[in-house]
């Protein structure tokens, strides 16, 4: 299944989203979704009883809900329960919540800007832009996230047209890439600031943004540039990418002084109120 990876925002809590091009549906987390109803703190408890319910009572639902892997806390893919739309609202109605009804008018509107974007693909930069201004992050800020997303993509671009998998793969050459130019794996990057869900881009300095974001133009073109014929060959390319910061970010450390890799966050350095977590780790 062609899946497009998100994270949505309701009421400024997160909601992990795959988009499947061929089904023209989105899959929702079921986790995050009771996290957000319940407000639980074991959420995963939460839905194994209420399956069990269900199941007790003769429901379907529980049976049809399939499995997908998305990205978990520590930057892995774990398969996890998910839901389409139309299943979630059947589920909302087994979770007494007063969020439920917000919620499935929030379902239905995200269902509907899906549609929107895929026929005007500049909307889906106009909704981000509109998303991190709700989140409080300053304009200088979001304009470097901004970008950032457009050379991810092109790097996502380049390792699919190599015959790379979303996933797995995709963690991985992250991760070189990261520990390349940082010096930490992603997992250890997001230790260090001090983050557990939240994204690590969107808790990057403007400055780490930067270096980010030349790593991974640097993957890309030299991906281009070499045509790497496998997985080890393309990770090869992805360390080399990455040196072409760290290279960076060296001289720009010996000419001020201060260390580039920062345990502060955008909350604490730009005053954002609450970061989220985005597709791109």
């Amino acid at each position: 299944m062609s899946k497009n990876e998100s994270i949505q925002v309701f009421e400024d809590k997160q909601v992990r989203a795959l988009w499947s091009d061929e089904q023209g549906k989105w899959y929702f987390s079921i986790i995050d979704v009771i996290a957000i109803l319940t407000g639980s703190d074991r959420p995963r408890k939460y839905w194994s009883d209420l399956k069990s319910k269900l199941k007790k009572e003769g429901s379907e639902l529980s049976e049809k809900i399939g499995q997908l892997k998305m990205q978990s806390a520590d930057g892995k893919y774990y398969k996890t329960d998910v839901a389409d739309t139309e299943q979630l609202f059947r589920l909302i109605q087994s979770i007494p919540s007063p969020k439920a009804e917000p919620f499935k008018l929030w379902l239905a509107q995200v269902g509907s800007e899906r549609l929107d974007e895929m026929q005007d693909p500049e909307l889906s930069i106009d909704r981000a832009l509109e998303q991190y201004i709700k989140l409080g992050y300053s304009e200088n800020w979001i304009n470097q996230r901004l970008k950032s997303i457009e050379i991810r993509k092109e790097l996502t671009d380049e390792w699919k047209a190599k015959g790379l998998k979303e996933g797995q793969q995709f963690a991985t050459l992250t991760d070189i890439i990261t520990k390349a130019w940082s010096g930490k794996t992603t997992r250890e990057y997001k230790v260090f600031k001090g983050l557990k869900k939240e994204s690590l881009r969107d808790n990057m300095t403007n400055t780490e943004l930067i270096l980010n974001m030349l790593a991974e133009a640097s993957t890309k073109d030299i991906s281009q540039a070499t045509n790497p014929k496998d997985f080890d060959e393309s990770k090869k390319v992805a360390r080399q990418g990455g040196n072409v910061a760290r290279v960076a970010l060296k001289e720009l450390e010996s000419k001020t002084g201060k260390k580039v890799v920062s345990p502060l966050n955008v909350k604490k350095v730009l005053g954002a109120n609450k970061p989220k977590q985005k597709e791109d780790e």
